[in-house]
């Protein structure tokens, strides 16, 4: 898996005339070598595998061995200055560079140690390989959907949410939750907003107490093996009033319309419109205020973004975000928030949790 990877960047590789490419995003290393480590390099050849090397400091030696078996290793604690100095060794003259991850520093360093190579420019290269996934990331983001959904059953079933809990206090309960149905962790800090706090699309859990009438939103995700998931639901604890449902039944008909734009050769800047033109027809454009969408994978945030102003075209085999939300200041907001694949068909659903208005 890794092997095919390393063999599809060496076709970028080419198209940007670079004779290799310095990888230090730890992330893009992950996915081209399945090392896990806080400190790596790798110098990928377009030459083969065969010139290919990564490198990393002592504390790793024994993990490399197992996480990376297929590449010759270097072990040095500065890895991309010890890649740089032996680089033209290995017939390298023009080497490409994460500019979009390498500081200026770093660049210095870099050129220092690399005498006689020429460093080129050569963002993003990886994270086009990365916005497609393969079977074995969907596997994993659809685990990690499952654990966050199962979570979020456990803690209604639970009387999890409740009047008097703090937002904080749900957070954790979730998070805890997730964890014991395979997550390693949270995919990014839980969102519970109670209340008035509703309407803040990225509020930060506080000592707030959930209170009856309130509506609830939550935005959580697993991290399973490396990947993430991604939902928010938005529920009220008791009855709901007439605005409540009316706003709820917005969102999730903006929501229904961007699911239903997911398709291979589809704009994302269309996809985007597809959930807005809904908002905008009930007089709310206004309050929906971010995107409609983003990527998921070994980041919580990847390509592509789905919004007014984003470009590029879909994919079969993209994981995306479609979350709609309006916000009222000072009364509440609902954002309704699913992960799904895009395919050749209708998109395949990865968060299963209902989106009907749940009453607690």
């Amino acid at each position: 898996m890794f092997r095919s990877r390393r063999t599809a960047l060496r076709g970028l590789l080419r198209a940007a005339e670079v004779d290799a490419l310095m990888v230090t995003d730890l992330i893009n290393i992950r996915y081209l070598t399945g090392f896990t480590g806080s400190n790596a390099a790798l110098l990928v050849h377009a030459d083969g595998d065969t010139s290919t090397r990564f490198c990393t400091d002592g504390r790793y030696r024994t993990q490399a061995a197992e996480q990376v078996p297929d590449l010759q290793t270097v072990i040095e604690r500065g890895s991309a200055l010890a890649l740089a100095c032996s680089a033209r060794s290995w017939g390298v003259r023009r080497l490409g560079f994460e500019s979009d991850a390498v500081t200026v520093d770093a660049h210095a360093a870099m050129a220092e140690a690399a005498d006689g190579v020429v460093l080129h420019r050569a963002p993003g290269l990886v994270q086009q390989l990365r916005v497609v996934k393969d079977d074995v990331e969907i596997a994993a983001v659809r685990a990690a959907c499952a654990a966050a959904d199962a979570a979020l059953a456990d803690l209604l079933a639970a009387g999890g949410l409740r009047p008097g809990r703090t937002e904080r206090e749900v957070a954790l309960d979730l998070e805890n939750r997730m964890r014991r149905h395979g997550a390693a962790g949270p995919s990014f800090e839980t969102i519970v907003a109670a209340g008035a706090h509703s309407a803040v699309p990225h509020h930060s859990p506080t000592e707030a107490e959930l209170r009856a009438g309130d509506l609830v939103k939550m935005d959580f995700g697993a991290l399973v093996d490396g990947y993430h998931s991604d939902m928010t639901r938005t529920v009220v604890l008791g009855p709901a009033a007439a605005w409540q449902r009316e706003l709820h039944a917005l969102v999730a008909a903006a929501q229904a319309a961007g699911r239903a734009a997911l398709a291979p050769g589809a704009e994302v800047s269309e996809v985007d419109g597809a959930a807005r033109r809904v908002v905008d027809a009930a007089g709310r454009g206004p309050d929906f205020m971010h995107g409609l969408g983003h990527g998921v994978g070994l980041q919580i945030h990847e390509a592509p973004a789905l919004s007014k102003t984003g470009t590029g075209v879909l994919a079969a085999g993209m994981v995306l975000t479609v979350e709609p939300g309006v916000y009222l200041e000072g009364r509440g907001g609902v954002r309704i928030e699913d992960t799904l694949v895009v395919r050749d068909g209708a998109p395949d659903l990865l968060t299963c949790t209902s989106k009907e208005l749940v009453e607690v």
